[in-house]
């Protein structure tokens, strides 16, 4: 029997998830949607594709929850984006309202899976799903980091001119402006990018990662990143699904770990079948943790914000 990944939200990233889960074999796909139509139609078309693909994966569309049920894996990217005019807490309010409603429909239809949150803004969204499916911790988990890392990566790698499966990056912190990239952590065929870049460079690098998503959205004009996102929400899949227990960055709620109390933050992560199998703490210097503690109040501003809401 394979396993279930449903994906909420069939727009451009639940789509391409749907997709690249589906191509990998790793699972059977149930996407929904509230657009009449529009899942239908795309997980048909993916399915379509099977043959020439060659996979045997199963994907359905539908527009009612019902869809999802006995899902082994819940990835939420539904909501809508920050348009021009609209304030942080305008997207906060709507978003919260969008993704607590489908949390609270999900987690009844399969209460043994894991939640792996997209919809932005993305730490405070992970509160909401706690929340609404009164989970435990270890199976709520926020794709920030994975995406993160993996621009800085790619920025490292054309930077030196190697291979991007050389690169290695550690950020820490929340999704956006806040993110903490650590470049002494951060290598290329295990030698530290400190010994291999300039400092200037290094810090041109850091500040294009945290700019990444806003780069992207400059350029497109009228949409925003897709195609990253999704390859790193299918990461965490994969290490969930197959138990891989891949150490990945990834938004935990942490409870003591590097001195922050109920927030969900950017750490590294083991991730297997249980979810957030253990939280990785490692050594930062006082500036780093500076860093880490001012990207923590950010989101903490954002979840003071949800508890006034009245959702």
């Amino acid at each position: 029997m394979r396993n279930k990944v449903t994906v909420v939200g069939a727009g451009n990233v639940g789509s391409t998830v749907a997709q690249r889960i589906a191509e990998r074999g790793l699972a059977d796909v149930a996407m929904i949607d509230i657009l009449e139509g529009l899942p239908q139609g795309k997980a048909l078309d993916l399915q379509e594709a099977a043959p020439i693909e060659k996979h045997d994966s199963r994907l359905i569309g539908a527009n009612t929850y019902e869809a999802s049920q006995g899902s082994d894996v819940i990835v939420i990217t539904a909501g809508i984006p920050r348009k021009p005019g609209m304030s942080r807490d305008d997207l906060l309010t709507i978003n919260a309202k969008i993704v607590k409603g489908i949390v609270e429909e999900v987690a009844p239809l399969s209460p043994d899976a894991i939640l792996v949150m997209v919809t932005n803004p993305l730490d405070a969204m992970c509160h909401v799903a706690l929340q609404a499916s009164t989970f435990s911790k270890n199976r709520v988990i926020g794709m920030a980091g994975v995406l993160d890392a993996a621009r800085f990566r790619s920025f490292i790698a054309e930077e030196l001119n190697v291979s991007v499966e050389n690169t290695h990056a550690f950020v820490l912190g929340g999704h956006g402006r806040s993110m903490v990239p650590l470049p002494r952590y951060s290598t290329v065929a295990g030698i530290p990018i400190t010994e291999l870049l300039p400092p200037d460079r290094i810090q041109a690098l850091v500040e294009r990662t945290r700019w990444g998503g806003a780069e992207i959205v400059d350029l497109l004009k009228t949409g925003s990143a897709f195609y990253a996102p999704a390859s790193a929400a299918v990461e965490m899949v994969d290490s969930i699904l197959k138990d891989k227990k891949k150490v990945l960055p990834c938004a935990a709620y942490l409870e003591g770990e590097y001195g922050i109390h109920g927030l969900f933050v950017g750490v590294p992560v083991k991730l297997g079948k249980g979810g957030i199998e253990e939280v990785i703490e490692v050594a930062l210097t006082d500036e780093e943790r500076s860093a880490l503690e001012e990207s923590a109040d950010a989101v903490r501003s954002l979840v003071e914000t949800l508890n006034k809401l009245e959702l």
